[in-house]
Parts: structure tokens; C-alpha cells; sequence
């Protein structure tokens, strides 16, 4: 059953990572199935968009130099972490906050 609803899933989950655009789709079109697979890269990939946001806000009001650069490339290998764990159907939490952004993103269906 739970190979059923990882197939089932898995296409919303992918399109989760595709821009905040292909977010916002995921979420809707997840709507009506309320499949747990694509709930989790929904929650793991706005998670990922908002720490995007944030590093973004650091890098336009700050000046921190190679820190900056630093934790752009790390929110880009996070991206890269759950896109790669949703085409290949697995659960797989982004290291340091995916745990936090399923338990903040939690009524996120």
C-alpha cells in the first residue's frame, strides 16, 4: 500500500520543488487526493522556499561577505536533497531542518 501512494504522489511531490510557482500547483492539486507522499515534499519544499527567503533577506540588507554565498549554495543543496528524495520516492527529511518543517508545516495536507 504504501508503494501505491509513494506512485501516486510522487509526480505532485517533483513538480513541489519546481519553483514556488510549481509549490503553489503541488498544493492544489494535492488538495483532492490528500496524499501523504506529496504532503511531505510540499511541507519539505516550502520549508525550503521560506529559509530561501530568509537567506535572500540576509544577502540584500547585509553584508556578511562569503557567509552569504555560503548559505545560497546551502539552501541550493538542500533543494537539490529533496528533489533528488522525491524522484526517487523517498521520504528523506533535508539535513538540520527538515524535521522542523514538517512539524511547522504540519497542517499542511
Amino acid at each position: 500500500m504504501k508503494n501505491q501512494t509513494v506512485q501516486e504522489g510522487k509526480t505532485i511531490a517533483i513538480i513541489s520543488y519546481i519553483t514556488v510557482i510549481g509549490t503553489l500547483i503541488a498544493f492544489i492539486m494535492n488538495q483532492n487526493k490528500q496524499n501523504y507522499f506529496a504532503s511531505f515534499h510540499i511541507r519539505q519544499a516550502i520549508g525550503i522556499f521560506v529559509l530561501g527567503l530568509l537567506v535572500n533577506f540576509l544577502q540584500r540588507y547585509t553584508d556578511f561577505g562569503w557567509l552569504d554565498m555560503l548559505l545560497g549554495i546551502g539552501v541550493f543543496i538542500l533543494w537539490i536533497i529533496g528533489l533528488i528524495g522525491a524522484i526517487q520516492g523517498e521520504e528523506k527529511r533535508v539535513p538540520l531542518l527538515g524535521d522542523q518543517f514538517q512539524e511547522w508545516f504540519r497542517n499542511i495536507h
